[in-house]
């Protein structure tokens, strides 16, 4: 069939159309624009972590998904689920899109995952608590890239910055804190404990006399009060002492032989040792026990328990009615009828409960001369020799005879008035009244004694 140029014409027009339509058909193909963003739950990077995906790929009809060093490492959905990372690190989260029409296109970001913190450290005391002391610490703290900082209060060093940090000291007295701050570059958790300081050593001591020896004449006998500080051990030495040494805490010596005397105590601890010398000073026996200033009171003062009219010198007490006891120890009763003070005399304890007086228990018996001045026993003491007896070498001479006028009473007349006795045991002493004081019912004598002591 033969063409006319109209059919070509035709035929070409159509050709150019056809032409024209499929080019334009594949300029139309949807292309792929890949993308998405990812958000940490609740903020948290540090691991474990979990992240969502949010897909904002275009044009996409499939998706694949590869999450570098999470659990589960691949996806095809459109949205993964909740992607969970249990390490730390940096990872590459990959997208790879494809659609119908043989599009393809591609994305990939880093996620970068902290290490979890779990602050774990301990310390330990080197040796003592006493000052100084050092203290080694264990960090027990799980993971390779964290940073730290740690604090000593006032000790040596002040900081440091390695996991691991050297042993501390601490010098000053009291309670410091060791202070961690643990970083992984996103967040920061601290962690502190106490140390505490005891005080550096110090040696220190006094002592107690013995209840007899309060006149520090010889023999002496002491009981230590060790107050030393942060002292673990002690090494006493008693220059002419019995004994001379010991490693007790609170030791009992005594010293025999009058003179100053050295008191050295060494005491320790796991750190050092220091020395404290004192000395006592004891003074030659003169076997004589003084009291000063006592004051006796009539019988309504003694029965009212308002001022005693008994005297102990083993007790050194003045003793009233309701005082006594199977152990009172009782030397010497003053009997005195009222505040006229007319009818005044010393009795024997044997004899209170026929004088006005409860019996005393266990009383013994002693002898006086109230009236030297009527006794006719050949006795003479004066106040004057009183005051100048220092020993009881003037009271060994004396020869103590109780006689019929040297038991009678006395009045106020006579001032100072010395009256003598001697006790059951042997101990002669010597009273001296100074005064009468007039205070109704509750009236007394002031007095010195001076006795000797116990043989």
């Amino acid at each position: 069939m033969m063409l006319t140029k109209m059919d070509v014409k035709n035929i070409v027009k159509y050709l150019l159309v056809l032409m024209l339509f499929s080019s334009c058909y594949q300029e139309t193909a949807i292309s792929i624009a890949s993308d998405f963003d990812f958000s940490f739950i609740n903020e948290d990077q540090s691991v474990p972590v979990r992240i969502r995906i949010k897909n904002k790929t275009k044009g996409a009809d499939t998706y694949e998904w590869s999450f570098e060093g999470a659990e589960v490492t691949s996806s095809k959905d459109e949205n993964p689920a909740v992607v969970k990372y249990t390490k730390a690190g940096s990872f590459k989260i990959r997208l790879k899109a494809t659609n119908v029409d043989g599009e393809e296109g591609s994305i990939e970001k880093e996620i970068k995952l902290h290490e979890a913190i779990a602050i774990d450290f301990s310390t330990e005391v080197i040796g003592s608590d006493f000052s100084p002391v050092e203290v080694k610490i264990q960090n027990s703290t799980e993971g390779n890239s964290l940073l730290y900082l740690w604090e000593f209060e006032e000790g040596t060093p002040k900081t440091s910055t390695s996991k691991n940090p050297e042993n501390v000291l601490f010098t000053k007295e009291g309670e410091h804190t060791i202070k961690v701050t643990v970083s992984n570059g996103f967040e920061s958790f601290t962690k502190e404990e106490k140390i505490t300081v005891l005080p550096k050593l110090v040696p220190d001591f006094d002592w107690e006399v013995d209840f007899f020896d309060d006149d520090n004449q010889a023999p002496v006998s002491i009981t230590l009060i060790n107050n030393s500080v942060s002292a673990t051990s002690y090494q006493w030495k008693f220059e002419k002492g019995l004994p001379e040494k010991s490693n007790e805490e609170h030791p009992k010596v005594t010293f025999t032989t009058p003179g100053t005397h050295k008191i050295t105590l060494e005491a320790s601890n796991d750190k050092e040792t220091k020395q404290l010398i004192k000395t006592i000073t004891v003074i030659p026996n003169t076997n004589l026990r003084v009291f000063k200033n006592l004051k006796l009171g009539i019988n309504s003062a003694h029965n009212t328990n308002a001022i005693g009219a008994f005297f102990s010198s083993s007790s050194r007490k003045v003793i009233t009615a309701n005082e006594v006891t199977d152990e009172s120890n009782i030397d010497l009763a003053f009997l005195s009828l009222n505040n006229i003070f007319s009818f005044n005399k010393f009795i024997s304890p044997s004899q209170a409960g026929t004088n006005g007086f409860t019996p005393i228990p266990n009383a013994t018996y002693t002898k006086f001369i109230n009236n030297l001045e009527n006794c006719g026993c050949g006795v003479s003491f004066t106040a004057v020799e009183f005051d100048a007896m220092k020993n009881d070498t003037p009271l060994q001479s004396i020869n103590i005879t109780e006689t019929p006028n040297g038991l009678l009473h006395f009045n106020k007349d006579v001032l100072p008035r010395i009256v003598l006795f001697q006790t059951e045991d042997g101990r002669k002493g010597a009273i001296k009244i100074k005064e009468f004081v007039d205070d109704g019912i509750n009236s007394y004598i002031h007095c010195d004694i001076k006795i000797q002591k116990l043989p």
